[in-house]
């Protein structure tokens, strides 16, 4: 039997392992457990010849020696999927790490599902609402569609995610389900405090493979959740709002597997494989006639270098990107969005109507203008523009600050209470704006508002 097929420890080199088996060679992908206390798991990377493979280790090394036992399961890495897991954090394995009772599985599945047949797929064209002003003015996001938030370090993802969380999941009638990739230990307990104080974590599974695991493990665990995403939606057809905090992260943990296997690196020190094990993991998040997956993806952007290949790549699987800007940061105006970065192919006049797409499109040329203009103001100062150009900064400057928006996740240290903003007040705010109505209001009382009437009662 497969299940009794035992080797042993030939070498270790950090995370990666030479196992020696006499017999019968684990397939690739397949699980094997070495017999140490506490036990390692690991994963068949590389067959080295007959007798020997390479294993990636999936939890810590710390003590492995030569000639451990270790034993073939005969099988990939499986977890239990279920309504079990809503309101759990759980680890790549599908263990608890809340410090609550163990969990019960409905059933135990591969991580390694196929993507959905095409036949399958289903393409809708439906906005999936976040609240958020500038998100769902200039770059709507689908129902079932992915969509990326990038950014450098400290511009606020996580916080935008955690937002969205909070915003989605109270109208969301499905399943959120929050998979972190490499991130801080410190977000996670905030992000799980935060979901259960909001009264939604019996609707939420969170999925952790964090900053001090293995590399193995921050590569696989999206792969973990995906498959308990797919469970909602092909068994319990449900929707799923799936949030991934941090992409990058996932690339690269990819790039240091493939160091530890002793490939080759590609462009700017990545793996050669980036593309096919992003785009692995991508296809399968989608549409299919039994439920929808939407995804929203945190991109760490390397030194603000959006031509890294990890931001390119991850670019063309999305169908709405978010661009945070450094500069916005630096301005204090929160949500740091790129107003003129951002888009979505969602945002067609068939799909949103003509009056949010003639807003959207007003909103970019007023802010386009002023970008302009810039320069010619920090030269020559205000006074050396034109009657209508002045107008026009005014009101670009205006619209910058309506798109500043108090969150409730940020109002333990703003003091300012959050607001959810629906799409026709935001159109209907611009409009304002645009046609000038508001010229004689002072800009900062715009400033962290929700709707247009409340500038008015500063």
């Amino acid at each position: 039997m497969s299940g009794e097929n035992m080797g042993s420890v030939q070498s270790v080199r950090g995370s990666v392992i030479d196992v020696h088996f006499p017999y019968d060679l684990p397939e690739m992908q397949t699980m094997l457990v070495i017999q140490t206390d506490p036990r390692i798991i690991a994963e068949v990377a590389a067959h080295i010849n007959e007798h020997v493979v390479r294993v990636l280790a999936l939890t810590s090394t710390q003590g492995l020696r030569r000639g451990t036992e270790v034993l073939d399961t005969g099988s990939p890495m499986k977890i239990p999927v279920g309504t079990g897991l809503l309101g759990r954090a759980i680890n790549i394995f599908g263990e608890p790490i809340d410090d609550k009772s163990p969990i019960e599985p409905e059933e135990l599945r591969n991580v390694f599902q196929p993507k959905s047949p095409l036949m399958d797929q289903e393409t809708s064209q439906n906005i999936l609402s976040t609240g958020i002003k500038a998100i769902d003015l200039l770059s709507p996001l689908e129902r079932g569609g992915k969509a990326g938030l990038f950014g450098g370090a400290g511009v606020g993802k996580t916080v935008l995610i955690m937002e969205m969380i909070r915003n989605m999941v109270t109208k969301h009638e499905g399943v959120s389900l929050f998979c972190g990739i490499g991130e801080r230990c410190r977000e996670a307990e905030e992000l799980y405090r935060e979901i259960s104080e909001s009264g939604v974590l019996e609707h939420t599974v969170m999925v952790f493979g964090q900053m001090n695991e293995a590399p193995g493990a921050r590569f696989r665990v999206g792969q973990t959740a995906l498959t308990i995403a797919e469970y909602f939606r092909d068994v319990q057809r449900r929707d799923v709002l799936l949030l991934i905090d941090n992409i990058f992260r996932f690339v690269q943990a990819g790039a240091e597997v493939s160091g530890l296997m002793g490939k080759v690196t590609s462009r700017l020190g990545y793996q050669p494989t980036l593309g096919s094990e992003l785009a692995e993991l991508q296809e399968r998040i989608c549409n299919t006639k039994k439920g929808a997956i939407t995804s929203i993806q945190a991109v760490y952007v390397p030194a603000d270098d959006f031509t890294d290949p990890a931001v390119t790549h991850t670019f063309a699987h999305l169908s709405a990107f978010i661009v945070l800007s450094r500069d916005r940061a630096g301005q204090g105006l929160y949500p740091a969005i790129d107003l003129l970065k951002s888009g979505s192919k969602m945002l067609a006049r068939h799909i949103v109507g003509d009056r949010h797409y003639e807003v959207a499109q007003a909103v970019k040329e007023t802010l386009a203008h002023f970008e302009e203009l810039k320069d010619i103001i920090s030269m020559l100062g205000m006074e050396e523009l034109s009657v209508e150009d002045q107008q026009i900064v005014g009101r670009a400057r205006r619209l910058e600050r309506f798109f500043t928006q108090p969150f409730s996740v940020t109002e333990q240290f703003t003091g300012i209470e959050g607001k959810i903003v629906d799409i026709e007040d935001v159109i209907s705010g611009c409009e304002r704006i645009l046609d000038g109505e508001l010229d004689s209001i002072p800009e900062h009382k715009l400033f962290m508002i929700g709707k247009i009437p409340e500038a008015k009662e500063l």
